[in-house]
């Protein structure tokens, strides 16, 4: 576990630095439009997993995610105290009614179906899908989609790494759904199934800190362009415009990109399967 513990050090270090360089740029004043006046509160996945959040801990800004969102709480005006932290599952969120947050973020690809639901923010990040295995497993030999079909195979329900496996894998038996990432990585380990599907950054921390013989299979061409995360809002918010441009910002001013360097790692040159 020394890489996970050297891995933790050096990205708090780089966020550290990176955030004395943020710089407050409010948008327009929305204070009065939030859930609570004078407060933004914002939700994320319970738990909340590395490398999106460090320690399950969001109020740290440790973690892509968590630093994300103070990023964009900072173009919108808020300072970090104003910022409240909710937890919500990952279905919930994005359920249709009212929310118990201002956005909320736990890697949720922008999806036509989903718009139906809930605004979008623009895209803050844009991954691929990745089969992740161990080294004891039989799918660990594969080496194209093909190889992969015989195989019993899970992901997190609702999310696009199942679909993934549905519409991309085809596989011969029945995807198992499992209620989130952790569930999925442990029925890896006991040998439940024989591989999962993660997105890329997780797929990275999985199988470097989290699984025992971790090995990247491939990653799934699901289209031209990767997923797309975008931060969650209620339908119809009246910060959707904001929250929007504020991302917009963040991506044009470089703080997304410095973000990505210093919380997620490169693809290291997990192979494309076809």
């Amino acid at each position: 576990m020394a890489s996970k513990k050297i891995w933790r050090a050096f990205a708090a270090l780089t966020a550290a630095v990176l955030a004395t360089s943020l710089t407050a740029c409010a948008s327009t004043d929305i204070s009065g439009d939030t859930i609570t006046p004078g407060k933004l509160t914002i939700g994320t996945g319970n738990p909340a997993y590395e490398p999106w959040v460090v320690g399950d801990d969001p109020a740290s800004g440790e973690g892509f995610e968590a630093a994300v969102a103070y990023a964009v709480a900072e173009k919108l005006g808020f300072a970090k105290e104003d910022v409240i932290w909710v937890r919500t599952t990952f279905d919930e969120a994005i359920a249709p009614g009212p929310k118990n947050f201002d956005f909320n973020l736990q890697q949720y690809s922008i999806t036509e179906e989903r718009k139906a639901n809930v605004d979008f923010s623009s895209a803050y990040y844009e991954t691929a899908q990745v089969v992740v295995t161990t080294a004891s497993s039989p799918a660990a030999a594969a080496k194209s989609i093909a190889d992969l079909k015989n195989y019993l195979i899970g992901a997190a329900t609702g999310t696009t790494s199942y679909d993934a496996i549905v519409n991309v894998i085809k596989p011969n038996q029945e995807a198992l759904a499992f209620n989130n990432n952790d569930d999925a990585k442990a029925a890896l380990s006991n040998g439940q199934v024989d591989a999962i599907v993660l997105d890329l950054p997780t797929a990275l921390y999985a199988s470097c800190c989290e699984l025992d013989g971790g090995v990247l299979v491939g990653q799934l061409p699901t289209a031209e362009k990767g997923d797309q995360f975008g931060l969650v809002l209620d339908k119809g918010s009246k910060l959707t415009a904001a929250v929007t441009k504020a991302v917009d910002d963040l991506r044009a001013d470089g703080t997304l990109a410095k973000l990505e360097e210093t919380w997620l790692t490169a693809d290291a040159g997990v192979p494309v399967l076809k």
